[in-house]
């Protein structure tokens, strides 16, 4: 049997057992599709309110397009079901792309890191708005050097669906030669949906997700929260974890909290400016797209995660494709990224949903799993701008076929 094949039964595998453990596993790892996705789908559908048109949306307004064909599926077994089919077709395709025909080592390897990232993470990655935008993203970066127009639109739509791959096409306007053809392609999606949302009565809230993401507070996981959690822990007084009903999550709270709050979102944009700048520098002394774009794509997604108040356990479906294009790229060297971000994957589990009822009460050695994460998380991130740093030493000259 060849290995495309023992590939594509390990797909089926995968996701059928990460689909089955969302019914299985405590917690409610799908709880956002059953209490979140399909009563917003509902209203749009039934009522014609929809979410991003209708009121202030924390996802940008295509992120309403997955939701919606997954009720188009919903006969076979209901929504949660529907959307497990969903999120698995869309990654058989961009696996096929990533596959090919098979005969590519760097490509092999790739497609094996992602399905053993799936098994790992479990089913907080499918079960969420992030996994559409994974196969559309790696997609588009796979695309990128060959068909770049059509990569910057896949990246675009995925952007508009949540804000992450602005990530990769920061890092493809940067690394790529033909920018202008990527800014084209981004700047077409995006004035199509900017003229639908104006059409369609929504023209207000068209960036009501950008306040959204801004007036939250800490959440639990974040990497910034550490201080507060650990204090939490210690039973320091006026620290402590509570449920914002709101946006339905878990934050921290303590002492000059609202402070750091309102630190967080201008420490983020300044360090994910720092690193596009970082690797504007290299792409200006002679950086050639395969040595300079995984690195700088990572660090960027990583910057995103590590200085965001916000750390969703889905996020970290965001490091897929930046690894995943690594390893087709220069598998020697990104071998060591991969293990990092299969390791964070299972502590991510591991911390939602299995260890998250005890993580919310303080629990000690719940904790010490998410700072584990966190702190490989910040490793990662250093590890990826060194690699923007040396991009120019460790050329490669096209994307292995």
């Amino acid at each position: 049997m060849s290995r495309r094949a023992w590939l594509w039964i390990g797909f089926a595998v995968v996701h059928v057992a990460v689909a089955a453990l969302g019914f299985i596993e405590p917690n409610a790892p799908m709880g956002d599709v059953t209490l979140v996705y399909r009563p917003w789908v509902t209203a749009a559908v039934e009522s014609g309110w929809i979410m991003g048109i209708s009121q202030e949306w924390i996802y940008p307004q295509l992120a309403i397009v997955p939701l919606v064909l997954a009720r188009g599926l919903a006969w076979i077994a209901g929504y949660e079901v529907a959307w497990a089919i969903l999120v698995t077709a869309l990654n058989a395709l961009a696996f096929a792309l990533l596959v090919g025909r098979g005969r590519s080592q760097g490509r092999t390897i790739a497609a094996a890191f992602w399905l053993l990232f799936i098994l790992l993470l479990g089913p907080v990655g499918m079960y969420r708005l992030d996994a559409v935008t994974v196969p559309l993203a790696l997609a588009g970066v796979l695309w990128l050097v060959g068909r770049p127009l059509l990569a910057s639109m896949l990246l675009a739509v995925a952007t508009w669906m949540k804000v992450w791959p602005a990530a990769l096409l920061a890092a493809a306007v940067i690394a790529v030669r033909r920018r202008l053809v990527v800014l084209a392609g981004a700047v077409i999606v995006s004035g199509l949906t900017l003229v639908a949302i104006v059409a369609a009565g929504g023209g207000v809230f068209a960036f009501g997700f950008v306040a959204g993401q801004t007036g939250r507070g800490l959440q639990l996981e974040a990497p910034v929260t550490a201080w507060y959690l650990w204090q939490a822990v210690a039973g320091v007084e006026g620290a402590s974890i509570y449920y914002d009903s709101d946006i339905l999550t878990f934050q921290v709270t303590g002492s000059n909290v609202d402070a750091v709050i309102a630190a967080m979102t201008p420490l983020l944009l300044l360090a994910v400016l720092a690193v596009a700048a970082l690797g504007a520098v290299q792409a200006w002394r002679g950086a050639r797209f395969a040595a300079l774009f995984p690195p700088l794509a990572l660090a960027l997604v990583l910057a995103f995660i590590v200085f965001n108040k916000v750390g969703s356990p889905q996020f970290l479906t965001w490091i897929v494709t930046p690894i995943a294009i690594g390893l087709v790229l220069d598998r020697r060297r990104w071998w060591g990224a991969a293990i990092a971000g299969l390791a964070a994957a299972l502590l991510t589990q591991l911390v939602y949903p299995l260890l998250y009822d005890r993580l919310i009460v303080a629990d000690g050695i719940a904790a010490a799993v998410l700072t584990l994460r966190n702190l490989l998380l910040i490793a990662l991130l250093v590890w990826a701008v060194v690699g923007v740093v040396r991009a120019p030493r460790r050329a490669l000259s096209r994307l292995a076929s």
